[in-house]
């Protein structure tokens, strides 16, 4: 997995401080994606053991709230193998912290029957607060909506949703 950037501070990519991790990757090519140069699985730097530790490093801050994956595509299944162990050590290491993900997959596509699903889908899951899901759709483009592009996105609060069987929205949006 190669890796498109790390911003160690971000404040756009979910709620309170961040680390966000931008994999390079994606399948979807949404029209006027805002980070196409991410389509591509070569671009960027090789993800390696040193990268991982930089995350932790930089997540380890009180005033950091959490992680949040985006790309690319963090569930392209090439892009999961990688990243179900990063987030492992997250659980393990900085209980504290949430996780979030962008994906252009949406829930129904990660739990069913999808490209996507690989086997450690369901893990990479079981470790998500929360979701934003579904393509960008230009023609649907908002900037009003709160940490999602388009008004087909969603919020989804990941446990509740894996408790439910369904998709549940995040409180609050």
């Amino acid at each position: 997995m190669n890796v498109a950037n790390i911003k160690k501070v971000d404040i756009a990519d979910g709620i309170g401080v961040r680390v966000s991790l931008f994999v390079s990757g994606c399948t979807h090519h949404c029209k006027n994606c805002f980070n196409p140069e991410t389509w591509n699985f070569d671009y960027g730097m090789p993800y390696t053991a040193e990268t991982e530790q930089e995350i932790i490093d930089a997540l380890k801050p009180g005033y950091i709230r959490g992680l949040t994956l985006l790309g690319g595509e963090p569930f392209e299944p090439e892009n999961q193998r990688v990243l179900v162990n990063l987030l492992r050590r997250v659980r393990s290491e900085l209980p504290e912290k949430d996780i979030w993900s962008y994906s252009g997959y949406t829930f129904e596509e990660l739990t069913g029957e999808s490209r996507a699903r690989c086997e450690v889908t369901d893990e990479m899951l079981s470790m998500l607060d929360v979701l934003v899901d579904g393509e960008y759709v230009d023609a649907l483009r908002n900037i009003r909506l709160r940490f999602r592009g388009s008004e087909n996105q969603r919020v989804l609060d990941v446990q509740k949703s894996l408790r439910e069987g369904c998709a549940v929205w995040a409180a609050g949006y």
